[in-house]
């Protein structure tokens, strides 16, 4: 770090100022001046009462600096809601409105003041949004993740004056603020995908007895797999459709914050070989019923079910589609239907939120007898490959490379069962890449598995961390955003590859923001973040992350920190590179944050 570089420090900045200020003052100078002053007292309040502090006033524009991204745009929501509620009763010529701009970047704080270009960008985002309105930076967006119940508007890259790079921007939706709602919503219809999007919320067990909730899950995922095969549709995934599982949200709310147009919805009643399955068919944004069914059935017409909702909804939302297509959506049926009850029953184990050394024997056990029911059963091979997966991942296995081999065999055999089906592919590539270092294999799965089903955000969070190891960091970063995308509840392992790759492509403000989103991050994430600011020369950052890592390693690290050799290996172990050089620019950092001691 050179001696003559200027201390800098991370904040997030807020930058206001009054739309047409020359026109107001030109027609009514006083009375603009005076509604202005009753205008800034209320956003220096707004400031003061998220934890921001006023930094200097320029005229008719406020700056402000915040120690949280949070604490900085809900100020920026209160103050443009505050003066739109003022300005119901002024007349639109004569109502003063703001534009607000929100950057998370460096400044360079003196004599009371902050300058750099975290204040520059702000004040251009101030000038893309709308008067009433607030514009945000990428570097906003990432940290604030789901934090506020805000929707946001990507505008694309944005060349803004002074600023060397592209800025990427994003538009606040604001349900108060002085934005026109029709325009609002006409802008939101538009950008809405072009091809339909809906999600398959988890079916009811209706059937008394709460032993039955495999069943009624297996189904709801059933269904979720057949959609998912038409590319005409996009099809939010089992993980963030079953994080709302036991919420009370009426179709409004569960459409907006799945960021979906339909919604399916629906309930299963078992007794003994009968079956009820009601369904219907949900526009979000009115609520409105599309359709709806109800299935009396015997347990030997389920999959047939499966089917006919199925292609129902794709008629429904998107017309006829070939046949070629149609077939492809069908679910491949087990010859026996004790098998199909066996496979939903180890998948109920093997989904649980931490699969144990006893979950996966338990799996695994009725996985087997599904497979001897039904020899030719593909997804039972499958989920069987899954109980030696978890096992060649965990801390309990005696013979982690015999569960890796045994895994891979038994993948091997469900893609040649099923050659439409995605999920085999999947676990082939994680297995060649992870157990193998066969990054050709490992590849030629990855692509298959995306070729197959593009709405398995699996797919894209798993070519993220292939792409990262592989030395492809902005292919990394393009794949983990794809999967954010399809899942809105942010898995924490795509964030967790994106952050990484970030960090390896030399982003590292981007990496901080990543790995601040992580909701549960490992040691080796609190590590990454001190080796992130120390690259970017922050020393006041670098020693605090560096003091919080060791804090948290204490007693789960402790064999790994007595050397330098143990310490190497322990990151090692995390990535598998196919250039193992690209470990050291993570040592680098590591050892400019003084870790380890």
């Amino acid at each position: 770090m050179e001696s003559d570089r200027l201390p800098r420090k991370l904040a997030a900045i807020l930058y206001a100022d009054v739309a047409g200020y020359s026109r107001l003052t030109g027609e009514d100078e006083d009375a603009t001046h005076r509604t202005l002053s009753e205008s800034l007292d209320l956003i220096a309040n707004a400031i003061e009462s998220h934890r921001g502090l006023v930094m200097h006033y320029a005229g008719d524009a406020v700056l402000a600096k915040f120690d949280a991204v949070v604490d900085a745009l809900s100020s920026a929501v209160t103050i443009q809601n505050e003066i739109n509620t003022r300005n119901q009763e002024v007349p639109d010529d004569r109502k003063v409105q703001f534009r607000i701009g929100v950057n998370l970047g460096d400044v360079i704080e003196d004599r009371g003041d902050i300058y750099g270009d975290g204040v520059n960008v702000a004040a251009r985002l101030e000038s893309l949004a709308q008067p009433g309105g607030i514009c945000i930076s990428e570097s906003v967006r990432l940290a604030l993740g789901n934090k506020l119940p805000l929707e946001f508007e990507c505008m694309g890259e944005q060349e803004v004056k002074n600023i060397a790079e592209p800025v990427m921007a994003y538009r606040a939706a604001i349900q108060d603020s002085a934005i026109h709602a029709d325009a609002q919503h006409k802008q939101t219809a538009a950008e809405l995908p072009e091809k339909p999007s809906i999600a398959v919320l988890p079916f009811a067990n209706m059937s008394g007895d709460a032993e039955q909730e495999y069943f009624s899950d297996g189904m709801t995922e059933d269904i979720i797999t057949g959609l998912s095969r038409f590319r005409e549709l996009v099809v939010m995934s089992r993980g963030s459709t079953f994080a709302l599982k036991g919420e009370s949200l009426d179709s409004a709310e569960a459409a907006r914050k799945l960021g979906v147009r339909y919604l399916l919805e629906g309930s299963v009643r078992r007794a003994g070989n009968r079956l009820r399955i009601t369904a219907q068919l949900i526009e979000g944004a009115t609520g409105g019923h599309l359709w709806a069914e109800t299935y009396d059935r015997s347990l030997e017409d389920v999959f047939a079910v499966q089917d006919d909702v199925a292609q129902t909804i794709i008629s429904t939302l998107s017309g006829r589609l070939e046949d070629a297509s149609r077939r492809r959506a069908s679910l491949k049926s087990p010859a026996n239907l004790s098998a199909y009850d066996h496979l939903l029953r180890g998948k109920y184990h093997l989904n649980e939120t931490h699969c144990s050394k006893d979950d996966a024997l338990k799996a695994r056990a009725v996985l087997e007898q599904a497979i001897a029911l039904d020899p030719d059963y593909a997804s039972a091979h499958l989920w069987l490959a899954q109980t030696f997966n978890a096992e060649y991942k965990s801390d309990w296995s005696t013979a982690p490379d015999a569960a890796a081999d045994r895994a891979l065999e038994l993948a091997r055999r469900a893609a040649e069962l099923d050659e439409l089906d995605s999920e085999p592919h999947l676990l082939l590539a994680w297995l060649y890449f992870s157990a193998k270092s066969n990054f050709e294999l490992a590849g030629v799965h990855t692509r298959r598995a995306l070729e197959l089903n593009p709405n398995n955000y699996w797919n894209y969070c798993f070519k993220a961390e292939f792409s990262m190891c592989s030395g492809d960091f902005q292919e990394g970063i393009h794949c983990a955003n794809e999967a954010i995308r399809r899942n809105p509840f942010l898995p924490d392992g795509c964030l967790w590859s994106k952050g990484y790759a970030e960090y390896f492509a030399e982003q590292y403000i981007d990496a901080i923001a990543t790995f601040a989103r992580i909701s549960k991050p490992g040691v080796d994430v609190q590590a990454s973040i001190a080796a992130c600011h120390a690259q970017l020369g922050r020393d006041d950052e670098t020693r605090a992350a560096a003091k919080e890592f060791r804090h948290r390693a204490k007693g789960e690290l402790d064999s790994q920190l007595q050397n330098t050799e143990s310490w190497h290996a322990y990151w090692s172990s995390k990535f598998p590179f196919k250039d193992p050089a690209q470990l050291e620019h993570l040592l680098d950092g590591l050892r400019k944050a003084g870790l380890p001691d």
